[in-house]
């Protein structure tokens, strides 16, 4: 399975008395559940052959984190859309949202951040 890059990856847990506050996340992690169900099966059939760093799923998963599911589905599409034979491809990072309140746990779901 290819890893994720750092910026996807945190320390951050859920904390039962943070349940009530982690039910909008719910759409954001179940789209995240898909994309890691999608990275460790499918994408293993493709290889290491995107033109981009990091891959197009990578990218999906630091997509939906940053910027929720309906957001971060369209971001990947326009990535998609840039994936062709004749893109140069590089480095194309998810861009950051500029007001990301929340924490990522080491598997990448997002968490309400703690208030400690």
């Amino acid at each position: 399975m290819s890893v994720l890059p750092a910026y996807a990856l945190g320390e951050g847990h859920l904390e039962a008395s943070d349940a009530l506050r982690a039910v909008p996340l719910i759409p954001r992690n179940l789209g995240l559940s898909l994309l890691h169900a999608y990275r460790a099966t499918i994408s293993h059939t493709y290889g290491d052959v995107c033109k981009y760093y990091p891959s197009c799923s990578a990218y999906a998963v630091g997509a939906v984190q940053q910027h929720g599911l309906v957001k971060g589905s369209a971001l990947t599409a326009a990535r998609l859309a840039r994936c062709h034979p004749w893109a140069q491809g590089g480095v194309d990072d998810v861009p950051p949202h500029r007001r990301f309140r929340y924490d990522l746990t080491p598997h990448g779901f997002v968490v309400p951040l703690r208030k400690d």
